[in-house]
């Protein structure tokens, strides 16, 4: 179904601020509500768009699938610096599969699975960004902490890319951002783990807010925490590890190059993206909570660095 082009304009970029739509050639190709989301499937010239209510979560190339993708996606190969030999990742959160393709398509012999909770989330990343299920790609239709609950086995990194949508705008689930989330998520991670987390915010901000709070309540089960910035967004991933040694940019640029010498690594552009790299914590950790199930605003902290 297609939309005014002055209907379109309302399209933000909730997970990556900035791009506006090309009112004149933007088209909805596809829209359902379901209960979770408006999703939406905009053509915008050569770039795909998936949104969800009014954030964007995913840009795909019509040209080269593997490329206009949103900056942060890439930072979800950067748990290969802390594990080098990564057999098994767990994804939550689809979207528009960037991630995933991007695995299957660089490092094949890795099984990522995926855990998503609407299942027209995956019909959509199937027929409109070329995403495949195989015995190396799979999807379960299920909440990420209870899936969690369910299963025995453990990953060797969990990445967790899972929004939803309040009237503020674009936050992460409450039940995903607590202490005890990450107490289960780092029980099922292998030795040498890593747990890489997208959330949106300001890395500068000296106020509480959700990039303070996640980083802190990170820290509280994780012996280090880094973050990565994009510079196309306010997208900030962040990695907690299970190694208690403090890693530096000099000491991950020499593994980095070590894995892409030996072909380990083949994604182009995988040394520039370590150039976000963040040993510091963000400004706003003295001043932000832990986050428990108990205590988890993460609405409010959302609205609290947007006004």
């Amino acid at each position: 179904m297609n939309r005014p082009a002055t209907e379109l304009l309302r399209v933000a970029g909730g997970m990556a601020v900035g791009l506006a739509l090309a009112a004149a050639q933007a088209e909805v190709v596809f829209e359902k509500v379901t209960p979770y989301h408006n999703v939406q499937v905009i053509d915008d010239g050569d770039l795909r768009i998936l949104c969800f209510d009014s954030a964007q979560q995913t840009r795909m190339s019509l040209l080269d699938p593997l490329t206009g993708h949103f900056e942060y996606t890439e930072f979800f190969h950067m748990p290969w610096l802390w594990n080098t030999n990564l057999t098994n990742i767990l994804m939550v959160g689809l979207g528009g599969a960037s991630a995933q393709r991007s695995y299957a398509h660089y490092y094949p012999e890795v099984t990522v699975e995926t855990v998503e909770i609407d299942p027209t989330v995956l019909q959509v990343a199937q027929d409109y960004f070329q995403f495949r299920q195989s015995p190396r790609q799979r999807v379960h239709l299920a909440d990420g902490r209870v899936f969690l609950r369910r299963v025995p086995r453990k990953f060797d990194a969990i990445c967790m890319d899972a929004y939803a949508e309040n009237r503020y705008g674009s936050f992460v689930p409450r039940h995903l951002a607590t202490k005890e989330f990450f107490e289960l998520a780092n029980a099922h991670l292998s030795t040498n783990g890593v747990l890489a987390y997208n959330v949106i915010g300001k890395w500068r901000s000296g106020r509480s807010d959700l990039v303070g709070a996640l980083y802190k309540t990170l820290q509280s089960v994780f012996p280090q925490v880094y973050a990565f910035r994009a510079e196309d967004s306010e997208n900030v991933v962040l990695l907690a590890t299970k190694w208690p040694h403090r890693w530096d940019f000099n000491a991950l640029n020499q593994r980095a190059g070590l894995l892409m010498s030996r072909r380990r690594i083949t994604l182009p552009t995988f040394r520039n993206r370590l150039y976000a790299f963040q040993a510091a914590a963000p400004l706003s950790l003295a001043r932000s909570p832990v986050l428990t199930d108990d205590f988890a605003p993460v609405e409010g902290l959302i609205q609290t660095e947007s006004h």
